[in-house]
């Protein structure tokens, strides 16, 4: 096998066992401890073809990983309540999670998102359109099973 292949075999290990780290150079250096040294750019490109993303980890952290099929990660336990008004959806979140959520937010890839502005407690989510914000909401409710 190939060391490019015997890499991303062992970065996609790494990732599918939650012990990928939450940043590159962790990864980079997971990797090098066993036998397969890289750089942070190779790592980069690795896990953009594995289509890896950086997801809430069991300990509420940040982490790189790849979903194992059929898997959801979307951190229910982190959302208290979803409100909207005429043009914005509004997530409020344990404190420090805000930011853990509206990455798996965007990470859906929802049509209705266009995207996400995530503070400390707070997730404001920017519908593609205005006239199924009250949709959106029910649904990012339902993913949090507040509903």
């Amino acid at each position: 096998m190939s060391e490019t292949k015997q890499r991303r075999k062992m970065l996609r290990q790494l990732l599918l066992s939650g012990r990928g780290g939450s940043t590159q150079t962790q990864l980079v250096e997971a990797l090098a401890e066993r036998g397969l040294p890289t750089t942070q750019s190779t790592v980069s490109r690795d896990l953009k073809l594995l289509g890896a993303h950086r997801g809430v980890g069991d300990d509420g952290g940040l982490v790189y990983r790849l979903e194992p099929a059929g898997r959801t990660s979307f951190p229910a336990s982190m959302v208290v309540s979803v409100e909207h008004n005429e043009t914005l959806v509004v997530v409020r979140t344990r404190v420090g999670r805000a930011p853990a959520v509206g990455i798996e937010l965007d990470g859906l890839r929802h049509l209705d998102i266009l995207g996400t502005i995530a503070g400390d407690d707070t997730v404001i989510v920017i519908p593609r359109s205005i006239s199924r914000v009250g949709e959106l909401a029910n649904a990012i409710a339902q993913l949090a099973k507040l509903q």
